[in-house]
């Protein structure tokens, strides 16, 4: 560790944020180098969309649009600096072919997230940013002046540095938390680290039974002693440990950081569009056309009839009966179970199978409009070790590529 390599700016991982930072960094002509602990860049990124890698999501930017963050206000200045249709002009100017969903998702034409990365690369490679990869850094020495950086393999020096290790999910890829360690020895507040986008455990063992049956267009609600801390519409899928699916994914990080406080209970709303009278009325109206059906034949029309058999006996309602034979307290029991079915949280899955972390690095410590830290001149900080999360559909590499270009260009 004799020869000391000096760098006008050390960026402390290669994922989608330290990447651009290193990209628009050297475009300014600094000399640049990225440190990475695996043996590629963005190796994290390949796992995204199934592979496919969902970039970003085209919808226009507003407030509905930051509403998609946990601190999306945070990301104004950032997203106005470095916009979806910024990142979309970026690819395909440098070669990569990208098409848009119906959802407004967009993809490599190519639906193979590698063909991401080698763009990255690319554009890395062509302006002589340094790779330092199978590489961990140890510490981050502040020399007032200028930084050090000892890795377990080198000392570098650097006038600034750019803080982009990701948060703790998919730690296979090394997001393991270093960040939060250095900026933490910096002063920065951390807060606390939990899973989001994940699945969630549920105590109730019957869904074992439920496994692999999806319901589609239901509203999913949180609450936590009776107050309600998070809500989603959509599609939901029943496991081997409890619930998945893009409601519960969205909502996930909600019940993470509420996790610790007290029982939190998840209402599935299984009829959204209908009221209790409405539904009531319905009920009523089938139950002429149909008297002679079972219960449990009757429910087809309203649930996957894999959830029948249970979802009756759960409303301890006896599913051989003719729905002729219902009395209204019956008929209420099926309506309030279609509109409240409730099931209790065990844990939020853990962080290796989560997508995103929720927490990190306190966002009023950093300066939105460059990304520096309101601590420590010269600090900078982007992507997913700042506590801002999305929800599905592209917006979480949104906001690593947005605040990774303004670190690039401020540091």
């Amino acid at each position: 560790m004799n020869n000391i390599e000096e760098f006008d700016v050390v960026i402390v991982g290669g994922g989608p944020a330290g990447s651009f930072a290193g990209i628009f960094s050297s475009e300014r002509k600094r000399k640049t180098a990225i440190i990475d602990k695996n043996n590629q860049i963005c190796k994290k990124l390949l796992l995204t969309g199934k592979g496919k890698c969902n970039l970003t999501n085209m919808n226009e930017i507003n407030d509905e649009y930051l509403s998609k963050y946990k601190n999306g206000k945070f990301l104004i200045n950032v997203f106005y600096q470095f916009s979806n249709q910024d990142l979309y002009e970026f690819f395909e100017k440098n070669g990569l072919k990208l098409k848009i969903d119906t959802g407004k998702r967009v993809y490599p034409e190519s639906e193979n997230a590698e063909d991401v990365v080698k763009t990255i690369r690319k554009m890395l490679d062509r302006n002589k940013v340094k790779l330092f990869l199978k590489e961990k850094v140890i510490d981050i020495e502040n020399l007032k002046d200028e930084f050090k950086v000892i890795t377990d393999k080198r000392i570098l020096k650097s006038k600034k540095i750019v803080i982009a290790t990701g948060g703790k999910s998919f730690p296979k890829t090394g997001s393991e938390g270093d960040g939060f360690i250095f900026a933490e020895k910096f002063g920065h507040k951390i807060i606390k680290p939990c899973p989001a986008l994940c699945g969630i455990e549920i105590k109730e063992k019957f869904l074992k039974n439920w496994q692999g049956i999806t319901l589609k267009n239901v509203k999913v609600s949180a609450f936590l002693s009776n107050k309600k801390i998070g809500e989603e519409f959509g599609e939901v899928l029943f496991t081997h440990y409890g619930v998945s699916g893009p409601a519960i994914l969205n909502i996930s990080g909600d019940i993470s950081e509420n996790f610790e406080k007290g029982e939190i209970k998840l209402i599935i709303n299984f009829k959204p569009a209908l009221n209790k009278e409405i539904l009531d009325k319905r009920l009523q109206k089938e139950i002429k056309e149909n008297q002679n059906k079972i219960l449990k034949n009757f429910m087809k029309n309203l649930l996957p009839s894999g959830l029948i058999y249970e979802f009756l006996l759960l409303a301890s309602l006896d599913p051989y009966k003719k729905v002729n034979q219902l009395t209204k307290q019956e008929r209420n029991i099926i309506i309030e179970k279609l509109l409240n079915f409730q099931l209790t949280v065990k844990k939020p899955r853990p962080f290796y199978d989560s997508m995103v972390t929720r927490g990190g690095i306190c966002v009023d410590e950093i300066n939105p409009k460059t990304m520096e830290s309101k601590i420590v001149n010269n600090i900078y900080f982007a992507g997913e070790v700042i506590d801002v999360d999305g929800k599905t559909g592209g917006y979480n590499l949104q906001m690593c590529f947005s605040t990774g270009y303004v670190a690039g260009i401020n540091a």
